[in-house]
């Protein structure tokens, strides 16, 4: 297998880590939870779970990862067996692959319309349609979603929609094809790279559509309410009765688990890539900080507060119930009513597609991992593996979106997963590998000291908060689920081909992890590493 690969410097670690957990959902899906569950009065629950879930899974994640990869082991088959010794223990971490795969296939198509609405904007491919009707339906066309053509306000737009799915279908393989390519470049020649360049360019852009944002003003006078003032007051001002809301606190620890990055095993493929003594204390702190103010100060200050700019606040809440038609279909209709919209509206799009690789990169990345180091493939094969797998994956997503395949994939692997496998690794490292040698992990060679109240907090106050969201789940959200209630009845033969992808995707993984286990001779997946 040769030399383990490693990060090439700690910058590079940080922007990349950084990187997996900034994405989609920092500038579209926080604004939208904020604003729909109490404005300010959220992020009060939103930081006492990043301060009691966020860390502490966090750092937890970086411990195994680190301490796996001391084994020779980048994926969680491997670093769940390091830390239980038991014949299961490697079939639990298949769920850190299961959820990287499940969410790249539909993450890496949702990220290609990034890259499609960059150029539409820049080469004015919708200009014309400054109501939000035409432009949701424009994103409807692109998507192959069929539009009504007797709406005046779509047939009167002026604008061209799409005939076919086909323009979306290329743009995925563009975009997929850019995620195997720097995967297969490896982690501190592709990931590391990648990140030096994506970082930094996403944060400025997104500093000058901050300072943009900030300097609408009020554009429409004719508008109650609509202004750049009332629209950060509808994002920050409290709504206190929230606090009393469980909805609101499940909101809040989904939100924290969906921008960390949490319950992926991107985190944990990452730390493996350090060596023995790296710290990971300050270092994931660090990553935290870098992700709370990408989401908290610049994703709270653009979209919603754009939209209300324009719109006011009661169209915004209308509007801001989805976040691909706040980011698709109303912030497209608001850069064409300001000067130089273009050149702003590409920003913009831009920067979602950068913010979507780098972690689409992290996702990817366990499974690279898997198949190098333990099914023995070279790093290009693996990487064509990775792609074709995403590839004949992503088919029905594409074209039976509409019918529920993405938001399928989204909920079982992309939310309820992430908390059931965070659940299960926590136990396991505070109470069967012991908060004894977890602590001491966490601590060695830290460049800070780590409070000791975290180590009563990993050992007790998480692992109870989270089995208590997860038995809030249990019992009051899937049930719904399961009864497909609120599911169109012709999209529920959909809805069961969806689910049935996913547990075959499962037990080939399963299978996979068999097969590499029963095969082992030496080099890092061997029982005596």
């Amino acid at each position: 297998m040769g030399e383990k690969e490693r990060w090439g410097t700690r910058v590079g670690l940080i922007l990349a880590m950084s990187g997996n957990a900034v994405g989609l959902g920092n500038f579209l899906r926080f604004p939208v939870q904020a604003a729909q569950n109490g404005g300010g009065a959220f992020m009060i629950p939103y930081f006492i779970c990043f301060l009691l879930l966020g860390i502490p899974l966090m750092w937890v994640e970086w411990s195994i990862g680190r301490h796996g990869g001391k084994y020779g082991h980048s994926s969680t088959p491997g670093m769940m067996e390091r830390i239980w010794d038991h014949p299961a223990a490697k079939y639990v971490g298949v769920l850190g692959l299961f959820m990287p795969m499940i969410v790249m296939i539909y993450y890496t198509y949702i990220e290609s319309w990034s890259l499609g609405y960059a150029i539409f904007t820049a080469t004015g491919g919708y200009w014309g349609a400054t109501e939000f009707a035409p432009m949701q339906a424009f994103l409807h066309s692109y998507q192959g979603i069929p539009i009504d053509m007797a709406n005046p306000e779509i047939a009167n737009a002026g604008i061209s929609y799409f005939s076919s799915i086909w323009p979306a279908y290329i743009l995925f393989i563009i975009t997929l094809a850019c995620n195997i390519w720097i995967l297969s470049k490896g982690v501190s020649g592709g990931i590391e790279v990648m990140a030096k360049i994506a970082m930094p360019t996403l944060f400025l852009f997104a500093i000058v559509l901050v300072i943009r944002v900030l300097t609408l003003g009020t554009p429409d006078p004719s508008i109650p309410e609509a202004s750049i003032a009332a629209g950060m007051g509808f994002v920050w001002n409290p709504v206190p009765e929230a606090l009393t809301d469980p909805g609101v606190w499940l909101a809040a620890a989904g939100q924290v688990f969906f921008t960390l990055s949490l319950g992926f095993g991107s985190i944990q493929c990452y730390a493996s890539y350090l060596r023995e003594n790296d710290d990971i204390a300050l270092t994931g702190l660090a990553t935290g900080s870098v992700n709370e103010f990408a989401e908290v100060v610049l994703g709270g200050t653009l979209a919603i507060p754009a939209a209300v700019a324009f719109f006011g606040i009661e169209r915004t809440q209308e509007l801001a119930q989805s976040s691909f038609d706040l980011a698709f279909a109303v912030m497209p209709s608001l850069f064409q009513q300001i000067p130089g919209g273009q050149f702003f509206g590409a920003m913009w799009f831009a920067l979602l597609f950068l913010a979507g690789i780098t972690s689409s990169l992290a996702i990817g990345q366990p499974i690279m991992a898997f198949l190098q180091e333990e099914l023995h493939m070279s790093r290009n094969k693996a990487a064509l593996t990775l792609g074709a797998l995403v590839f004949v994956g992503c088919q029905p997503v594409i074209f039976y979106n509409q019918q529920g395949f993405l938001s399928e994939f989204d909920f079982w692997a992309g939310t309820f997963g992430l908390v059931v496998f965070a659940t299960i690794e926590i136990i396991l490292f505070a109470w069967v590998f012991g908060i004894d040698r977890g602590w001491e992990e966490l601590t060695r060679g830290a460049d800070m000291k780590v409070p000791r109240i975290f180590r009563t907090i990993i050992k007790y106050v998480t692992p109870t908060m989270l089995l208590v969201i997860l038995g809030s789940w249990v019992f009051s959200i899937l049930p719904p689920v399961l009864r497909y209630e609120g599911v169109n009845p012709d999209y529920i033969p959909y809805v069961r081909a969806a689910r049935l992808m996913m547990i075959g995707i499962f037990i080939a993984l399963c299978a996979a992890v068999a097969y590499a286990w029963r095969n082992r001779t030496n080099g890092p997946g061997a029982t005596d590493a």
